[in-house]
């Protein structure tokens, strides 16, 4: 008895010096992708968008963060990262970018009585801000959470997928308050990341390669919102990451505790067979809450999302050529002022059957 109490112990040390060095190499995975150098346009957007406000980070991410990450390694050959590199000359001035603004509490954003209290009982609140920078205009769609509701929707018991699959993707902190703040934020991330690769161990096939489980999952986390993207977004997700994402998911899983093995690239996350029902039914839970979750926002949006008017004016011009001019009136009432936008855009023919 005594000797397999020695084994069981030994064993026991050594998964737990793996779960430590995978949960190691996870986090300095996500260290290096936050710091990733950004062009300085980009970075004095983020500062010129927090202006004299003190939030705790600004998290960059989406598709125009995806086409710097898919496309530096050929504008950067032969280059040096940082300063001087070819990085740091990219024109992402027909692109909306997307910032997550995590702040402590929510009166340190800047805004209304009203959407600080929407924000904190359906996060996140969404801006949309355009500044001039370096003489181009720069756009961008700023989503806020405290850090409380950041740690919370990136769990693995979250109702809401939308923040931790999110953060499960490529992110860059392009502003930080301080040292502890950026440690805060990491935790977070690290959360997302483990959390997306939790669930596509227990949605996923018993075996398989990475990209079967992250497609799988990203699936899954698209039909549970309201969106407009075609069935190809979630494959387009990996496009240029595909090392990332085959990287990250065993690692994650070890880190997890998950007796996870591989056979080249077919992967066995070691997920006992008794927790996949149940988990199939929490997720059919989550995915039924997902879109009246998406709903409520876009209604909440029409009171909260500041700047939405210019926001739908740039989207106007640029998808159908006609320059609307938005009048100080329908800046502040954009939903009275709809009508008038459609009449004109009717007089210009947007609307007309093409031959």
């Amino acid at each position: 008895m005594a000797i397999q109490k020695q084994g069981l112990s030994m064993i026991s040390s050594t998964r737990t010096g793996l779960s430590l060095n995978a949960a190691g190499a996870v986090a300095n995975t996500l260290v290096a992708e936050l710091t990733r150098p950004t062009p300085p346009s980009v970075t004095r957007f983020a500062a010129a968008i927090v202006g004299t406000a003190r939030p705790l980070g600004v998290l960059f991410y989406g598709s125009a963060a995806r086409l710097l990450d898919n496309t530096a390694p050929e504008r950067n050959a032969g280059a040096t990262a940082g300063a001087g590199s070819a990085e740091n000359d990219a024109d992402l001035s027909d692109s909306v970018l997307d910032f997550y603004v995590i702040v402590e509490r929510q009166r340190d954003w800047p805004r209304g009585r009203v959407a600080r209290i929407a924000n904190a009982l359906l996060p996140p609140n969404v801006e949309y801000h355009e500044r001039s920078i370096d003489g181009r205009v720069m756009r961008a769609k700023v989503a806020i959470l405290s850090l409380a509701q950041f740690r919370r929707l990136t769990r693995p018991d979250a109702f809401d997928t939308t923040v931790w699959a999110r953060f499960s993707q490529p992110a860059r902190l392009v502003w930080v308050r301080d040292a502890a703040a950026a440690d805060a934020i990491l935790r977070c991330v690290v959360r997302a990341v483990a959390t997306a690769a939790l669930w596509a161990a227990k949605l996923g096939p018993e075996r398989g390669d990475a990209e079967q489980y992250w497609l799988g999952l990203f699936e899954r986390t698209y039909a549970a919102e309201l969106r407009v993207e075609s069935s190809r977004r979630p494959a387009s997700l990996l496009g240029g990451a595909e090392a990332r994402y085959r990287r990250l998911l065993p690692l994650c899983w070890l880190a997890g505790d998950l007796p996870a093995s591989a056979d080249g690239a077919m992967l066995d996350p070691g997920l006992p067979t008794a927790m996949r029902p149940p988990a199939s039914r929490r997720w059919r839970i989550r995915a039924g809450m997902g879109r009246p979750l998406n709903v409520a926002r876009l209604i909440k949006a029409s009171f909260t999302f500041a700047g939405g008017a210019r926001y739908l004016v740039w989207k106007i011009s640029r998808h159908t050529g006609v320059a609307l001019t938005l009048t100080p009136f329908a800046e502040r009432h954009p939903l009275l002022a709809a009508p008038g936008v459609v009449i004109r855009l009717m007089r210009a023919g947007v609307f007309r059957r093409k031959a």
